[in-house]
């Protein structure tokens, strides 16, 4: 084995080719200026300054249009850190954007100074009185905060597409509405108080009786002009009177100036403002909301026009009808979400002009549901509904699939119709609201102001609120689609104002992109008021220049990012950050999102440039060894993209010839690797931890730690080389113990039986009893190779076991069950790219069951639980995530259980295989919040369903993990 690491060169992105306008300049290759990150570093420390080049590309994007770079990324931990930056920031003269989800579509969360990263330490919920009200950190998401509020019954008002990554504390700097929020359940009318500090550093917390008594002591100016403002607004009768009309229709573009109306005093008005102030006058640093019912039984449909005005023309109707949430969605919307996986495929014919209504009634009880759906049945009588495909019905249903499937499509707009986009394109979203009664007039004239401008647009919305949504994709590299794009928008913005009376920004906050619009909209007294009230919160400018406010007519057409091609899987990639939720690198590292961004800055260089190099330096570590491989960004990214798969890809690239053949060599001779393994394992539980340790460890410092594993103190001794006798002709099943449950054995302190002699005991019990192969030693699901990008060792392991499989269960008559998630998924999905055409066929007759499956579906219903603990915390594996099996793993353990826990913040431990020991600290930072949650009380039982995802969250907790199989054996052993 090479004793160096990888050349960096090897991951270089394509060829010869022609340096972009926007790429990071040369100068810029050393990262941050000297002086600055070393006078953060001695305000704040070094862990909390980012200032290589990789950290500023990677920061420099968001799902917006826009790209600018930063000078230096902070990492808050706190509110003394955001004041020290903001003290800092005042006193040399710099500028702060404050940035968490960076989910913003219109270039609120960038910065060309000074970025704080305010996502990574500040998540949490507290439920306060029973659910009626939730106390939330800025950075949580909101998919986060609704998980904890379900029990209760309860959700929050604001319910934006983007819910699974956009966090609190955007969506109240945007007052981000969404589906059924309208202009009664948004943030600025839910929010009960919230704290935060202004570009001062005073911190102000609005449900303190005390607080304007502190604020006239701290800011007597501020508290000045504020009620200054307040006086002159309300001896304006008409300005007043215009406010109000401005805020009857959905409307995020400039400041809340009816915050003067609505608050009596400075702090009251303050809190106001801060919503949908973009970050330009403080950092929101908690929030307590008022929540809304949840409505838990719910009538839906998806109805379908043959055009967007028909359907625009139906939405008063089910207005009327009470419905909670009216959709509209046209034709290019409808036949790009058939990327969303549950889509009805023949989506893709639907033609062009099509257009459907997604209705939604939420109801407390039946007898209101049933009047809701007699009332739903009437509005559709008048309709004229077409059904130009197969899988349209037409029709309200109460089934939870339909309904998630329904909604799945509709929040996937953005992401899924811009995916679509032509290769190299950028997109842009808009957002504006018209009065609802003027919905389909304003639907026919964009349509024509689309197609006069060349624009195949897509649209959709929530038609109950007058809010539509468009897309618009042009080269931001060529200067003639600019211009056609700077074109449409003056047109597009003097329709919306002179002729509907609307808003440019119903939703997604003024931004970049509206900013030069601003006063076209408010008028200039109304604007100038805007102006001033920056003047006297933030009269140094030091939060946020240019994002709400801007006197340059051209401010939208700048720092507009181009979007080179790269690997063709990741090309589809609009930067939405839907996938950094669940990335498990993502607070370490780097996220999916991130590794695409940085890829396509490379591309922007020219070839050799500086920049170029020191990205290529740092991108082996940050986004190909720290990836954990597993895939779940494909799953929450509305077009698939997988970016664990490239990821794997470049590990391919990055082998010498000579690992290749190790590999492979490996996988030919596997059953005696499978026994060198045991007999380590073995020689390790001799000789001690501390021994392991120091051998391990100084093999990482002579070989690269990406190739030697570290020993841990959690890994436990080998596995019984004999497995457990079986009988062939009664088995109604083929058990597959898995390599890792053949390696490794129990948990220290487990000693019972093995999970391959509880497989066959719990099957024979419930009389389903199971046969294991005489030659399982020597096969493997393939992950092994898989996940490293060892290829043709891949081939090899991957044909084998199917081969295999295919013997053992005659020619597929009986079920294959396999005893670890990953192996699972493996065996079932992960090997098929790699068999030849004859083992694919072999492998269409399989089934390929996960033992959980096994258990929860064959064996449960056949067994008598007699021992059951009090409580049990669960962790679902990643792969079962790709399977859909958690709700098996939850059932074996509610029966073995009182009480069955699954942390709201558990996800990926990172651990995949042996990454975990090769990188220790990735699977540490994956796993900080599920083990907080794990360990913030006792549990009788720790359950999961994967040796090496259990001796990771084993690392993670300081607690023993296990397999649910072993419970379920003890809870029913007689």
């Amino acid at each position: 084995m090479p004793v160096r690491e990888p050349n960096p060169q090897i991951l270089r992105a394509g060829g010869k080719r022609r340096p972009a306008p926007d790429r990071v300049p040369d100068l810029q290759a050393r990262g941050t200026p000297k002086p600055l990150r070393e006078e953060l570093v001695a305000v704040l420390g070094p862990d909390k300054v980012l200032s290589r080049v990789s950290d500023l590309v990677r920061y420099a994007s968001d799902a917006s249009p826009y790209r600018f770079v930063p000078q230096v990324v902070v990492v808050a931990e706190d509110i003394d850190d955001v004041s020290a930056v903001l003290s800092y920031a005042h006193g040399k003269g710099r500028e702060v954007v404050f940035r968490a989800a960076g989910t913003s579509l219109n270039g609120q969360a960038q910065g060309e100074d000074i970025l704080v990263d305010v996502r990574r330490h500040w998540a949490g919920v507290e439920v306060l009185d029973d659910g009626a009200r939730a106390r939330i950190r800025p950075g949580t998401t909101v998919v986060r905060a609704n998980a904890a509020l379900a029990p209760y019954g309860r959700v929050l008002g604001p319910d934006p597409a983007s819910a699974i990554a956009c966090t609190i504390g955007g969506v109240v700097a945007n007052n981000a509405s969404g589906m059924t929020a309208g202009t009664t359940r948004n943030s600025y009318r839910t929010l009960a108080s919230l704290t935060f500090v202004l570009p001062s550093g005073t911190v102000v917390d609005t449900a303190d009786p005390d607080a304007d008594v502190e604020l006239a002591r701290a800011e007597p100016r501020l508290c000045a002009g504020l009620l200054a403002l307040k006086a002159e607004i309300e001896a304006d009768r008409e300005l007043t009177a215009r406010i109000r009309a401005k805020y009857a229709i959905k409307n995020t573009n400039g400041y809340r100036l009816d915050a003067f109306l609505d608050g009596a005093t400075p702090v009251e008005i303050l809190r106001g403002l801060m919503v949908g102030s973009e970050g330009t006058f403080g950092f929101i640093s908690e929030t307590v909301f008022d929540t809304v019912p949840l409505g838990r039984r719910v009538s839906t449909a998806l109805l379908f026009f043959p055009s967007l005005p028909a359907a625009a023309a139906a939405v008063p109707g089910f207005n009327e009808a009470g419905a909670l949430a009216v959709e509209l969605m046209d034709g290019n919307t409808l036949r790009a979400s058939v990327s969303v996986p549950g889509v009805p495929a023949d989506w893709a014919e639907l033609p062009k002009e099509t257009a459907a209504l997604l209705v939604e009634f939420r109801a407390p009880d039946e007898a209101t549901q049933e009047a809701y759906e007699v009332e739903a049945a009437r509005v559709m009588e008048g309709l004229d509904l077409v059904a130009p495909v197969a899988s349209v019905r037409n029709a309200f249903t109460r089934d939870p699939k339909t309904v998630a499937g329904y909604w799945k499509a509709r929040k996937a707009f953005v992401t899924a119709v811009g995916g679509a986009r032509p290769p190299g394109t950028t997109l842009i979203t808009e957002d504006f609201a018209v009065p609802p009664a003027l919905l389909a007039e304003a639907c026919a004239e964009l349509l024509d102001l689309q197609d006069r401008h060349g624009f195949d647009a897509a649209v959709a919305g929530h038609a109950a609120h007058g809010n539509l949504h468009f897309l618009l994709a042009f080269d931001a590299a060529d200067p003639g689609d600019v211009e056609r794009y700077a074109t449409f928008m003056d047109e597009f913005c003097k329709l919306t104002v002179e002729r509907f009376d609307g808003s440019l920004k119903a939703e997604h906050a003024t931004g970049r992109n509206i900013a030069p619009f601003l006063e076209l909209e408010w008028g200039p007294k109304a604007t100038e008021l805007m102006w001033r009230t920056k003047e006297v919160i933030d009269p140094d400018g030091v939060l946020a220049p240019r994002i709400v406010l801007d006197r340059d007519p051209q401010a939208h057409l700048r720092g507009l990012k181009t979007i080179p091609t790269v690997e063709p899987i990741a090309d589809p990639c609009i930067e939405c950050g839907f996938c950094e939720p669940t990335c498990p690198s993502r607070d370490l590292t780097t996220t999916p999102r991130q590794r695409i961004a940085l890829r396509r800055e490379m591309m922007r260089q020219a070839d050799g440039a500086p920049v170029e190099t020191r990205l290529l330096e740092s991108y082996g570590y940050d986004a190909v060894d720290t990836c954990a491989g597993d895939s779940t960004c494909g799953l929450d990214c509305p077009v698939g993209i997988d970016t664990g798969a490239l990821m794997k890809e470049f590990r391919h690239q990055r082998h010498s010839p000579r690992e290749e053949r190790i590999a492979t060599l490996a996988a030919r001779n596997f059953r005696t690797v499978e026994a060198s393994a045991r007999l380590a394992l073995g020689a390790g539980e001799r000789l001690g931890d501390g021994f392991m340790e120091s051998v391990t460890g100084l093999a990482r410092k002579v070989v690269r730690s990406g190739l030697v594993p570290e020993w841990l103190p959690e890994i436990p001794g080998p596995a019984n080389r004999r497995l457990p006798r079986t009988h062939r002709p009664a088995a109604v099943a083929v058990y597959f113990p898995s390599c890792v449950n053949r390696i490794f054995g129990n948990p220290t302190g487990l000693d019972d039986l093995s999970l391959p002699e509880a497989v066959v005991a719990l099957s024979a019990r419930a009389g389903r009893p199971v046969w294991i192969p005489d030659d399982v030693a020597g096969t493997c699901c393939a992950t092994i190779w898989h996940s490293k990008g060892y290829e043709r060792g891949n081939e090899v392991m991957a044909n084998r076991i199917v081969e295999a499989a295919w013997g053992w269960t005659a020619g597929g008559r009986l079920p294959l069950v396999v005893d670890a998630s990953s192996c699972t998924l493996g065996i079932a999905r992960d090997v098929v790219p790699w068999l030849t055409d004859d083992n694919r066929e072999l492998h269409a007759e399989l089934t390929v069951l996960d033992s959980v499956v096994w258990a929860a579906d064959e064996l449960l219903p056949r067994l008598d639980v007699r021992h059951r603990v009090a409580a049990a915390v669960v962790h679902p594996t990643c792969s079962m995530r790709h399977l859909g099996d958690e709700d098996s793993l939850l059932a074996l353990a509610g029966a073995c259980a009182e009480e069955v826990v699954v942390p709201s913040d558990a996800g990926c431990c990172a651990f995949a295989g042996d990454r975990g020991m090769l990188h220790p600290e990735l699977t540490a930072s994956a796993t900080a919040r599920e083990a907080a949650e794990v360990t913030a009380r006792p549990f009788d039982a720790h359950l999961s369903a994967n040796r090496m995802c259990e001796i990771g969250m084993d690392r993670a907790t300081g607690r023993t993990y296990y397999s649910a199989l072993l419970e379920l054996e003890r809870a029913t052993r007689p």
